[in-house]
Parts: structure tokens; C-alpha cells; sequence
């Protein structure tokens, strides 16, 4: 049986077989059998490679530890609230921060950039995710929207349709539109502002096959 570990990019925590290319933590959010009690667990949500210097994933959910995460990739993991992992993307880190710089320049550091992700991500009354409302034809490429209830990626003129395993459906990217974002401001600034693909992929190889 598939363990509820994979992340959407509505923020939410599933249980589903396909494999993701990224990891991921935002804390301890199981207890002692593995049952998902939390949605997150401080601030510091972090995307990571799936592999570093010959550590094991596994077992997973140790009772006590923090819950490891995948999202289908980086574009996922931004939707969500996660930022590169200063450890393990040392690289992406410095370069993330050079972008974030640029776009906040009284902000600097991990605590920082965290308390802001926080306050972007998180509904301060419902707990749940915040979104927000930005016209479509501004949006750059690795933007999540809400359409129909549904998540879908921007990528170039089209919009792809998310699923754990990959992108299914590909629409045409409407124009003069205004709609609901879900990837927090600060990551959609980072993105427009050069962001590449790094230590981790940033689009699922079915975002070019859509």
C-alpha cells in the first residue's frame, strides 16, 4: 500500500504509487504509526535531491522524524511552498537567493525567506493554503493555476493538467484573463525573474510530451 507522502501542488499530502523527482520535508507531521496528523510543522519547507552523498530515503516515516516528502518536480514543489534545501542544492540555494535578493532586498537569509514563504502559503484564518489573483498572460513558465478545482502548470501557451504521475492534458494558455494562482508570489517572482532547472528537475518529462 502506498504511503501518504507525495505532495500536491495544493499543499496537500496523498498517498499515491507514482514516484516523484523531488524531495521534500516541512517537518514531523506522523505519529508513532505512520498516520499523517499535521499538514506542516514550522516554516522551513525545503525541496531536496533524491539522493546526496549515498544517504538512504528509507525506512520512511521513522516515528519521531521529520515526514519525507516527493512532488512530481520543482514546478510542484514551488506551487507548494518549498524552496531549494541549502544542504543538498548548496548550488540552487546561492543561486535562488541571488534571485530572491533581487526581488526583496531588505530580506536576506534562510529565517527570512521562510517567514515570508509562510505568510504567502499559509491562510492566517483557514490554515490552509493562500491564493492568489494575478492575470494569466503575466504568469511565467513553472506558474501553478487553479482551474475547475484543478491544478495546471503554465508552460509557454499552454496550460498542462497535473497528476501525481505526470501532465495529462495540455489547453491552450487563455489570453486577457485574470485567475487564481497557486504558487506564492516570491516563488513566481524568483521563477520570472531567470529561474532554471538545477540539482532537481524543474518540469516532469510529460510537460514536454503533454
Amino acid at each position: 500500500m502506498a504511503l501518504r507522502n507525495r505532495g500536491t501542488p495544493l499543499g496537500e499530502v496523498i498517498a499515491d504509487p507514482a514516484r516523484g523527482l523531488v524531495y521534500a520535508n516541512r517537518g514531523c507531521l506522523h505519529d508513532e504509526q505512520g498516520r499523517l496528523r499535521r499538514r506542516y510543522n514550522g516554516r522551513r519547507w525545503i525541496a531536496c535531491r533524491l539522493r546526496f552523498k549515498g544517504r538512504r530515503r528509507s525506512p520512511l516515516m521513522v516515528p519521531g522524524r521529520y515526514t519525507e516528502l516527493f512532488f512530481l518536480d520543482e514546478a510542484t514543489a514551488f506551487a507548494a511552498g518549498h524552496r531549494p534545501c541549502a544542504e543538498c542544492r548548496r548550488e540552487d540555494y546561492n543561486r535562488f537567493t541571488g534571485l530572491w535578493d533581487a526581488v526583496h532586498p531588505n530580506q536576506h537569509g534562510a529565517d527570512e525567506m521562510d517567514l515570508r514563504l509562510h505568510a504567502e502559503r499559509v491562510d492566517p484564518d483557514t490554515r490552509g493554503q493562500r491564493r492568489h489573483r494575478r492575470p494569466l498572460d503575466e504568469l511565467p513558465d513553472g506558474a501553478y493555476v487553479l482551474r475547475d478545482g484543478s491544478p495546471w502548470l503554465v508552460r509557454g501557451d499552454a496550460l498542462l493538467a497535473w497528476t501525481p504521475a505526470g501532465y495529462a492534458e495540455r489547453r491552450n494558455r487563455p489570453a486577457r484573463e485574470t485567475t487564481t494562482v497557486i504558487t506564492p508570489p516570491s516563488l513566481l517572482a524568483v521563477l520570472g525573474a531567470g529561474w532554471v532547472q538545477g540539482g532537481v528537475p524543474l518540469f516532469h518529462p510529460t510537460a514536454s510530451g503533454s
